[in-house]
C-alpha cells in the first residue's frame, strides 16, 4: 500500500512543504484545486479566507477523482484560515470520506492557530489514525529551516 501527500495551498507554502514530505518518502502527491478563486493581496485576501471557514464553504474541486484504496497512509496538508483548515480541504473530507487510513497533518500558518486546526481536523476525519501532526510557520521566509523540519518528521513517520 502507498502513501500519498494531499494538500490544498495558497500562497505557495503549503505546496513547498508538501513536496518536500512527498519526496522524502517517495510519497504520490496531489495539489487539490478549487472552482473558487480567492483574493491573493490586501486585507480582501484575509477576510474573504476567513469568511469562507466561518460559513463552512465546500467549493467544488476540479481534481480528477483520487482512488484511495491504493494509499494506507495520506499526509492532508492546509494552510490556516481562522484557526482552522480552508474550505477546498473541507471539500476534499467531504467528498472522500476517508475511513481506516494512517494519517498525518500538516498546516502551514503566519503565527498562530495550528492546534485548532489539527483538532478540526481530526474530529472532521474520525475512523481513521493519526499518526502525526506538524505546523510550519511561514515555510517559504524559512525555507532551511521548515525543509530540515519537513524532511526530519516524514523520515520519522515512516516506522509508525
Amino acid at each position: 500500500m502507498g502513501t500519498l501527500v494531499v494538500y490544498f495551498s495558497f500562497d505557495g507554502n503549503t505546496k513547498f512543504i508538501a513536496e518536500k514530505i512527498a519526496e522524502t518518502i517517495n510519497a504520490d502527491i496531489i495539489e487539490l484545486k478549487s472552482s473558487k478563486k480567492y483574493p491573493t493581496e490586501g486585507f480582501s485576501k484575509y477576510f474573504w479566507g476567513g469568511k469562507s471557514v466561518i460559513f463552512g464553504e465546500k467549493p467544488k474541486l476540479i481534481n480528477d477523482s483520487i482512488d484511495f484504496n491504493r494509499y494506507e497512509t495520506v499526509f492532508i496538508g492546509t494552510p490556516v484560515w481562522a484557526g482552522s483548515y480552508t474550505p477546498p480541504i473541507k471539500s476534499f473530507i467531504r467528498q472522500y470520506k476517508l475511513q481506516g487510513k494512517r494519517i498525518a497533518l500538516f498546516a502551514c500558518h503566519g503565527g498562530n492557530g495550528a492546534e485548532k486546526c489539527f483538532a478540526k481536523l481530526k474530529a472532521a476525519l474520525p475512523g481513521n489514525k493519526f499518526i502525526g501532526e506538524m505546523a510550519f510557520l511561514e515555510p517559504k521566509k524559512n525555507s532551511e529551516e521548515s525543509s530540515n523540519k519537513a524532511v526530519k518528521w516524514a523520515d520519522g513517520l515512516r516506522t509508525i
